[in-house]
């Protein structure tokens, strides 16, 4: 049996090796040209980036190149340069948004697979039809598609694979095509640079035809100024029955700009969801603890189990950023044995520890602290933070750049975190 794809944001080369080790199947991100994240492709330079692809090869994951923005008459030189570059890196497929893009890649790299991104708002078989008659291979359905649409799409089509969001942001605008930004700020989203003008908080003014006077229309405070923030995407408690329905091929998290605790947890999450469904386990209700620890703007299953006249609860008005019910407080590096502060720490805390997957760990009891499980979980508490320098740090605090000593290693990219508090912001209710 073929197994659903798991696809994660990778926002530069750390988030990439983090969604990697957590459990995704896949990546997809890019450099500043041509890219939808622009803020994402500039964390990241051809050489880092084909780093990333060497580093999930060796690992038997694969990297998907996203070239997916608008490009004007004046950059087409420029794209034709940018696409044959990074195919020279040999990644696994490119994001394409526009039929000319799409022509000129296969052109260009007729070796390299084509998916046809989310912006190119496919919805039904026809659409599906001519962009697989052009080349690509997959399809990433727009956001406001059906499940039955896609069987529709995979049984006239069963060769062209199918993408879906599982996880994420969710635009206000139609499949992202959104025209506030570009108006406002001058920042134009189909170009990767859009300033989120959905999530800023706005008064409402109504006009007097009569008088031509505005009048301010009057809020209970903190109510009802949001009126453009969706909630964040969350199908995880849903993935046996999209998988049941045998047409999706890939389930795609977005999120290239999020932390790298968000790269962590969604596919640590989604991973599990995805195992449990193929061993007979799945538990639509335990996977929502995780995703709460993250910071979000509310959660809703959106448009693909429902559809949009039946949804009702797909906008937070109430605020456009909450804490999860956890905050991060240490990220272990990559040689695994030193920590980075992320939040604040002092000798006797108890931090909860999130691993990769597949780690293997071992209790420990020492001079510089100890490590140990507790009912089902790891934990860490230091009895002396100890600098790389040699210093012994009292307390140290988000935003210092040296490296703490740990007990004993532990699995590179290892989280320390803390349960929120009010102090820290608006905490979800789960």
């Amino acid at each position: 049996m073929k197994k659903v794809e798991l696809l994660s944001p990778a926002g530069n080369l750390e988030k990439l090796k983090i969604a990697i080790d957590y459990g995704a199947d896949a990546v997809y991100g890019g450099v500043s040209h041509f890219s939808l994240r622009i803020r994402s492709g500039k964390e990241f330079d051809l050489e880092s980036f084909k780093e990333g692809i060497e580093y999930a090869h060796t690992r038997g994951k694969k990297v998907y190149v996203t070239i997916n923005g608008f490009p004007f008459n004046s950059q087409l030189k420029l794209l034709k340069e940018h696409i044959a570059t990074m195919a020279s890196l040999n990644p696994d497929a490119f994001i394409v948004a526009t039929p000319g893009v799409l022509k000129l890649a296969h052109q260009i790299a007729p070796h390299i697979p084509l998916h046809l991104s989310t912006q190119a708002n496919v919805l039904n078989v026809l659409d599906a039809q001519v962009y697989y008659d052009m080349g690509a291979r997959r399809i990433i359905a727009a956001r406001e598609i059906s499940l039955k649409d896609l069987g529709e799409i995979k049984k006239e089509l069963p060769d062209l694979e199918v993408e879906v969001f599982a996880h994420g942001s969710m635009c206000f605008a139609y499949s992202g095509r959104c025209l506030i930004s570009t108006l406002q700020s001058g920042r134009v989203p189909n170009r990767g640079s859009c300033a989120n003008d959905c999530r800023f908080p706005y008064e409402i003014y109504a006009a007097s035809p009569e008088t031509g006077t505005l009048f301010k229309l009057v809020e209970e405070e903190g109510i009802g100024t949001y009126i453009m923030n969706s909630k964040d995407l969350n199908l995880a408690s849903h993935i046996k029955e999209i998988l049941d329905a045998g047409c999706i091929d890939s389930l795609k998290i977005e999120g290239r700009t999020k932390a790298p605790y968000y790269a962590a947890i969604t596919a640590k999450v989604y991973r599990q969801a995805i195992d449990d469904y193929y061993a007979g386990t799945f538990d639509g209700e335990t996977y929502q603890r995780e995703l709460n620890t993250m910071q979000n703007r509310g959660f809703t299953d959106a448009y693909l189990i429902n559809r949009p006249f039946e949804k009702h609860d797909t906008q937070n008005l109430d605020f456009t950023m909450m804490m999860g019910t956890h905050q991060v407080s240490g990220l272990v590096d990559e040689s695994g044995e030193w920590f980075e502060c992320k939040y604040k720490t002092f000798p006797g805390d108890e931090m909860e520890l999130v691993f990769p997957t597949s780690s293997d760990l071992k209790a420990v009891d020492n001079e510089v602290g100890r490590i140990w499980e507790e009912n089902g979980q790891w934990k860490i508490a230091f009895k002396q933070l100890l600098a790389e320098s040699g210093k012994v740090w009292d307390q140290v605090h988000s935003g210092n750049l040296n490296r703490f000593k740990l007990p004993a290693p532990l699995p590179h990219f290892t989280f320390f975190r803390i349960p929120a508090t009010e102090d820290m912001g608006t905490v979800t209710k789960c």
